[in-house]
């Protein structure tokens, strides 16, 4: 039994590689872990109210990946942290000592620094285990 790190954002993208990676886990008998990271630029003016609400989305969008997964009998866990998409990924990963990374091919835009498409891409070069990357299809 091991573990699968998923990025999630709430895309179409993040939606297919979070049914893959159930799938992976029915399959594996392995755990899900989803993560909503997200970077925010701390420079200028008043962020702290849209720090809040950039959160409160992350967690309203988590809550759908819940919701996904139990709707077929998987339950899993979450994390929402305020770090660079790739590097959260891959953090986690290491400290759940996942047996994989599994994450859309883009991102979701309107959530500025939220897991966007140069994630894959970056992970890709990251990573120290394997990287699933999973098209909208």
């Amino acid at each position: 039994m091991g573990t699968l790190v998923v990025g999630y954002d709430g895309s179409d993208c993040a939606r297919a590689a979070l049914s893959t990676a159930i799938d992976v886990a029915q399959a594996f008998g392995d755990d899900v872990v989803v993560v909503f990271a997200y970077e925010l630029s701390r420079l200028g003016g008043e962020v702290e109210d849209y720090a809040r609400a950039l959160r409160e989305r992350a967690e309203e969008v988590i809550s759908h990946a819940v919701d996904q997964a139990r709707a077929v009998g998987v339950d899993v866990s979450t994390e929402v942290t305020e770090e660079n998409p790739a590097q959260a990924l891959v953090d986690i990963a290491a400290v759940k000592q996942a047996r994989a990374i599994v994450v859309g091919t883009r991102g979701e835009h309107p959530l500025k620094g939220a897991i966007v498409g140069s994630t894959p891409h970056r992970l890709l070069q990251i990573a120290d285990r394997p990287v699933l990357v999973v098209p909208d299809v």
